[in-house]
């Protein structure tokens, strides 16, 4: 297969998802938006991949093209992944509804899998957070799982074929070090700051990213077994 990549800040790449990718001979294209890259055309790629967003970015003049390119995969029956702020937009174009949180989330936290969970992975398990957006449950999908501040982290639509992700499972400890120093914070809730890591609390405990690979080889190897199924 050959897939796109969206990404649209410079410290927030595919990491491991693209060492994946060549492991399992897809072949792949990224698009780096916030270099003025156009947004691809639907018909070039087998699946898209719409990586994570810095939640106050102001250079967004991509945003309406991306966001037809995502409409155009959903409606075409081809796979799409969204992490971060990439599984918002598609959680929005999926009619749910999307906005701030009671807090913002930044660093690892314990995710629980929902007892209807459509996902291959442990039943708990720690994953980097990152946000202070959520979204609702898209109309048919069903849910990830989620934090004690965030029951819904991450959704399976059409039998899988659409997947989006909160939390974070695909950085190897450069992009991890790479993003814990370049990207902002999200704004938090003042009255309770409590499950924001400080950047040096994320780095010494780097170790959860290898415990976070296999969870990611399960996660895009069901996501993409699901255009054989379809």
């Amino acid at each position: 297969m050959h897939l796109h990549l969206l990404q649209h800040q410079p410290h927030q790449g595919p990491a491991r998802i693209a060492d994946w990718l060549t492991s399992m001979g897809h072949s792949f294209t990224i698009f780096h938006l916030y270099d003025g890259e156009l947004v691809p055309r639907s018909s070039d790629c087998d699946a898209l991949i719409v990586l994570d967003d810095h939640e106050d970015s102001d250079d967004r003049s991509w945003l309406r093209a991306e966001r037809k390119l995502i409409d155009q995969l959903l409606d075409g029956r081809k796979p799409v992944l969204g992490i971060g702020a990439g599984a918002l937009r598609i959680a929005e174009l999926l009619g749910a509804p999307v906005g701030p949180g009671t807090t913002a989330e930044v660093g690892w936290q314990h995710i629980q899998l929902a007892s209807n969970s459509p996902f291959d992975l442990p039943d708990d398990f720690t994953a980097l957070l990152w946000h202070r957006n959520v979204f609702g449950l898209p109309e048919d999908a069903l849910p990830l799982g989620g934090s004690e501040a965030s029951p819904l982290l991450g959704f399976a639509w059409d039998a899988g074929r659409v997947v989006g992700l909160t939390c974070q499972l695909h950085h190897h400890h450069q992009s991890l070090a790479d993003q814990v120093q370049a990207v902002p914070t999200p704004l938090g809730n003042a009255r309770d700051d409590s499950r924001v890591q400080s950047r040096e609390t994320i780095l010494e405990q780097a170790q959860h990213v290898d415990e976070l690979a296999p969870l990611l080889d399960r996660v895009l190897s069901q996501w993409l077994r699901s255009r054989d199924a379809a």
